[in-house]
């Protein structure tokens, strides 16, 4: 997979490139991702990438010319372009597998007042990461890649993905580890008795049970 980020502020995504996870599926050749400024497309001295918006109104809006022109220095037959925006539709577990299974992302990320409205005929996708206003798309799209990244088959194990909350429109069930009593607390007996089949049964109902307390929306 090949993720190309759009933004007026890479130096934000280093720690996201650089740590864990993503680090390792880079160096596995999992994933390429490479950063892109907005600003070395503007035809202007100072790199000016927003104006004014017509009719009035507070804030700056970002220009068609220097993203078009970014979009299209990246953009190929099998890309899908994804715009960040807080008018997109929710980002959730199911959009997350179904980006895994893209060849090519390349994700848009806005700032100030937001894009001029003709961008978006280059857009393939508008995404949220929730109803609430962020400065900028640079966030949503760093939960983009860290959410999608560990999708790519072989990044991390499978058997690490089979339960994982949101997989199966279930949240995940709860773990332990040393030590055995910790301040009067036990570990679940069960947990201890080597026997998988209950042990199985244990962590669905456990997954059931938190699901109906926590997210019952989600339960189906």
């Amino acid at each position: 997979m090949k993720i190309d980020v759009l933004t007026l502020f890479p130096s934000i995504f280093n720690i996201i490139i650089e740590s864990s996870i993503i680090k390792r599926a880079i160096d596995k050749g999992k994933v390429e991702i490479n950063i892109i400024n907005i600003r070395d497309f503007s035809d202007y001295s100072n790199s000016q990438v927003d104006d004014t918006p017509y009719g009035g109104g507070g804030g700056m809006v970002l220009m068609c010319d220097p993203v078009f022109k970014a979009i299209e220095s990246v953009k190929v037959d099998n890309s899908k372009v994804i715009m960040m925006t807080p008018s997109g539709s929710v980002f959730n577990q199911k959009l997350a597998y179904d980006f895994s299974k893209f060849e090519h992302i390349i994700l848009l990320c806005g700032h100030y007042e937001g894009f001029d409205e003709r961008i978006k005929t280059l857009v393939d996708l508008e995404v949220s990461i929730g109803d609430y206003v962020l400065t900028g798309g640079e966030l949503p799209a760093s939960v983009i890649i860290d959410s999608v990244v560990r999708l790519i088959p072989g990044v991390i194990s499978e058997e690490s993905l089979k339960s994982e909350s949101f997989t199966d429109s279930l949240l995940d069930y709860p773990v332990y580890t040393k030590p055995r009593v910790y301040r009067g607390m036990e570990v679940p007996e069960v947990l201890l008795s080597g026997d998988h089949k209950r042990i199985e049964e244990y962590r669905k109902s456990e997954r059931l049970r938190i699901t109906r307390e926590k997210r019952a929306d989600i339960l189906k």
